[in-house]
């Protein structure tokens, strides 16, 4: 399961390590697409066939077709070297706004790749709309 925050930086050659912890869980082959609220999706290739045939079987409704050219149009194989670095396409980079510091962000059967800025404020969202939440039950 891939879990917890790592801080790190990206090169400007798009150049990253995946956390050890990440690519113990990941494997060897990664599929990194354009996930939701500016972020970067990192995925195992297993779990992506899995995630795709799921999509392609999905409905051809409008909503449906854009999250399969979304997710599926937007999305690279790579393969970490043996220190876990990769190259995110730059597409992905500007997609996602990454500079010089990211964040991987552990989420389940998924990891995500944040600006550390967006990823700052989208985290204190977060903690207010949760805080709002916590506190209707107190």
């Amino acid at each position: 399961m891939l879990i917890g925050q790592y801080p790190t930086k990206i090169n400007l050659k798009g150049q990253v390590a995946l956390p050890a912890k990440f690519k113990a869980v990941l494997g060897e082959k990664i599929i990194v697409s354009a996930g939701y609220e500016r972020s970067l999706m990192l995925v195992s290739h297993k779990d992506w066939q899995a995630a795709a045939d799921r999509i392609n079987q999905g409905s051809t409704l409008g909503p449906a077709r854009e999250t399969d050219r979304f997710l599926l149009g937007s999305a690279f194989e790579v393969e970490p070297d043996s220190q876990g670095r990769f190259v995110v396409p730059r597409h992905l980079r500007q997609f996602a706004g990454l500079k010089e510091e990211i964040v991987f962000v552990g989420v389940g059967n998924r990891a995500e790749i944040w600006g550390r800025p967006v990823w700052e404020q989208y985290n204190q969202l977060l903690t207010k709309k949760l805080s709002a939440h916590t506190s209707s039950f107190t």
